[in-house]
């Protein structure tokens, strides 16, 4: 099991990248990639993406040692980051786990990329909907004063 900044010094390692060349290929500052480096740090989600698309790997490889393929997660990793950037990151840990359950659905078969690409993107446009309505219907009110509060009606 390596840790993740053993598996950022490896990596970097392959490309062939200094400490600097990294941060300037990630957009992280090079005092940031010393201290993920040394162990001092750990990336908020927004980092860690950069991170993880300037080495080529995904982020579930950075973020969890026991994973060992870099490639573990490629697949959802841009749909997960889209939704960080559009609803926040507690909407990307849900459609991350809900696409990592419903990865089962591809175990075995023979199918092509743009179609598991095509049913990620139609989760997700699902999801967001859903998040929509709900927010909707049951989210943020305006108050008499105009300020915002959370609906706390009992549902039945």
């Amino acid at each position: 099991m390596k840790s993740f900044k053993d598996k950022i010094r490896e990596c970097r390692g392959k490309l062939g990248l200094s400490q600097k060349e990294l941060a300037e290929r990630s957009g992280i500052g090079y005092r940031t990639i010393t201290s993920y480096e040394s162990g001092q740090r750990f990336p908020q989600p927004a980092q860690l993406y950069k991170l993880a698309k300037a080495l080529g790997v995904s982020t579930d490889y950075l973020r969890d040692d026991s994973i060992e393929d870099p490639a573990y997660g490629l697949d959802r990793m841009e749909y997960v980051e889209e939704m960080r950037q559009k609803s926040g990151y507690k909407e990307s840990l849900d459609l991350d786990q809900m696409l990592k359950q419903n990865q089962a659905l591809f175990a075995g078969g023979s199918i092509s990329e743009a179609a598991k690409d095509a049913y990620f993107q139609a989760v997700m446009k699902a999801y967001l909907e859903c998040k929509e309505a709900a927010n909707q219907t049951y989210g943020r009110r305006q108050t008499a004063a105009g300020e915002e509060s959370h609906d706390n009606r009992s549902h039945r």
